[in-house]
């Protein structure tokens, strides 16, 4: 039986969509799997070293990877009319070349960061360490993500949502494309197909036994927050358009590809599509 490590991150959208393999709900054929949590700047500097076969990345990063991995069309996390947040301590007024932590070089809120306030002087960190940096003025603002947007100190406001930077750079109203997967192109391609439709069944199944499945991670201590505010998290990020991408959805990320290359992130165009696993070889390879 071949061992196959999914990497992933610890927030609770990433762990709800892979727990449904985790707990037996979902299996492949002669395929143990396995996972690893780690936060996502360490997944997308993993995937910059080809680490993982199966590996969870910001959508930002994908154009820099794109010929060693595949997108995977499932367990995806946008924001609609929601994302990241920046956030600073109340009633405080920032100078251009505020002082920011973001969760890492190559995340999307850090291209749109970057992007919309190019004189800030930017300190990466863990993302569970953003929200503390703030508060104890160590940075003046910082980029909130995960579950952090929802449970953020009263002390702290927003400065400005992640949301409308994207919204004003992408010149229309699009969902914002945060997180997704990513597979080796160098597997064989078969098995390329059928992992990626084991995943996507997890997260069907995960979303048809939602109230199970969180009830589950609650009580096993899998997550970071309580029952409620895990209900309304994954309402945002692991939602019915989590399952499998949709045209609106690509439209989205290329967009975001197109801004990234217009501002000097990448050294060519890319189109999302060109790069999926080809999944009508199984259809050839049946008839």
């Amino acid at each position: 039986m071949k061992k196959t490590l999914i990497a992933h991150s610890p927030d609770a959208d990433d762990i709800f969509m892979y727990y449904a393999i985790k707990f037996g709900w979902v299996d492949m054929k002669d395929t143990h799997f396995d996972n690893i949590a780690k936060d996502i700047q360490t997944l997308n500097e993993d995937a910059l070293k080809g680490v993982y076969d199966i590996v969870a990345i910001s959508f930002a990063l994908y154009p820099n990877i794109r010929e060693e991995y595949a997108p995977l069309r499932t367990a995806v996390s946008f924001g609609e009319g929601y994302g990241p947040k920046l956030i600073k301590r109340k009633g405080q007024k920032l100078r251009r070349n505020f002082k920011v932590a973001l969760s890492g070089k190559h995340t999307t809120n850090a291209m749109l960061f970057r992007i919309a306030y190019p004189e800030a002087r930017i300190s990466y960190m863990n993302f569970l360490e953003i929200e503390d940096a703030v508060k104890e003025g160590k940075v003046d603002a910082g980029v909130l993500i995960h579950e952090s947007i929802l449970t953020f100190a009263n002390e702290l406001e927003v400065e400005r949502e992640m949301w409308d930077i994207w919204q004003e750079l992408a010149g229309k109203e699009l969902p914002l494309p945060l997180g997704g997967m990513a597979i080796r192109r160098s597997l064989p391609l078969n098995r390329a197909i059928d992992y990626e439709k084991t995943l996507t069944k997890a997260v069907q199944v995960a979303r048809d036994h939602k109230e199970r499945l969180s009830h589950m991670l609650i009580e096993r201590d899998l997550v970071r927050i309580d029952a409620q505010t895990l209900e309304k998290y994954l309402e945002l990020y692991a939602n019915d358009d989590s399952i499998t991408l949709s045209d609106i959805q690509y439209e989205a990320i290329d967009k975001l590809f197109e801004i990234g290359y217009e501002h000097g992130f990448y050294d060519r165009p890319v189109s999302i599509r060109d790069y999926l696993i080809p999944t009508e070889y199984t259809a050839l390879r049946e008839s």
